[in-house]
């Protein structure tokens, strides 16, 4: 079992880092494995809908989105930190996130899915927001903790003192751990529920 970390800040040391290697420390208690990946210092541009990748089943830009994917496809969970930036997830998360969401033609149901944010003061709640989506839509479970995924503060040294914020990523792993095993063994058991082909409906005819 093995879980992504994405650190979306670009600085590789920083808050967002702090808060993932919370969650990583956490999950290998566990016994889930887990790699941070660092994202946030890339030329990562954004998605162009050129539709390139419905051919080649990877995105035309051939960068650590694509190098990630594969890492995707195969692991059991993914995690997405991004620092808040005017209270909303910062441009290189997110380009990196439509990119890897939308050119990878695998199944991510069941995969499950959660978001971290950091702000100095205020934006966490509408980052976090954000972020979610990418999993909802992909018919992946989110792993909750005890308040919103979010650590507080201007450095790493700042989010040490935030004793509630590290303890909702340690609450975060250890949910995220079990929803795992659980998954795991409810497929073996139960299957997974019947899906039935998507209806697309446009609202202009």
């Amino acid at each position: 079992m093995k879980v992504l970390l994405i650190n979306g800040s670009p600085n590789a040391k920083g808050c967002i880092w702090r808060a993932l290697s919370e969650i990583q420390t956490t999950l290998e208690k566990e016994g889930v494995e887990s790699e941070i990946i660092h994202i946030g210092n890339k030329d990562i541009r954004g998605c162009i809908a050129c539709l390139g990748c419905k051919k080649t089943g990877k995105c035309v830009f051939d960068d650590i989105v694509n190098e990630t994917a594969e890492k995707f496809r195969e692991a059991d969970g993914i995690v997405i930190g991004s620092p808040v930036y005017y209270a909303s997830a910062n441009a290189t998360a997110v380009a990196f996130m439509d990119r890897l969401f939308y050119s990878t033609p695998f199944d991510k149901a069941w995969k499950v899915g959660a978001a971290v944010s950091s702000a100095r003061r205020g934006g966490n709640s509408a980052t976090f927001d954000e972020l979610n989506k990418y999993f909802t839509i992909s018919g992946m479970p989110i792993a909750s903790g005890q308040y919103w995924n979010a650590v507080h503060g201007f450095s790493a040294q700042d989010v040490e003192k935030d004793e509630e914020g590290l303890q909702q990523m340690r609450t975060l792993a250890r949910n995220m751990a079990f929803l795992i095993k659980s998954i795991s063994l409810g497929k073996e058991k139960y299957g997974v529920p019947d899906r039935e082909p998507f209806s697309r409906t446009n609202f202009i005819r």
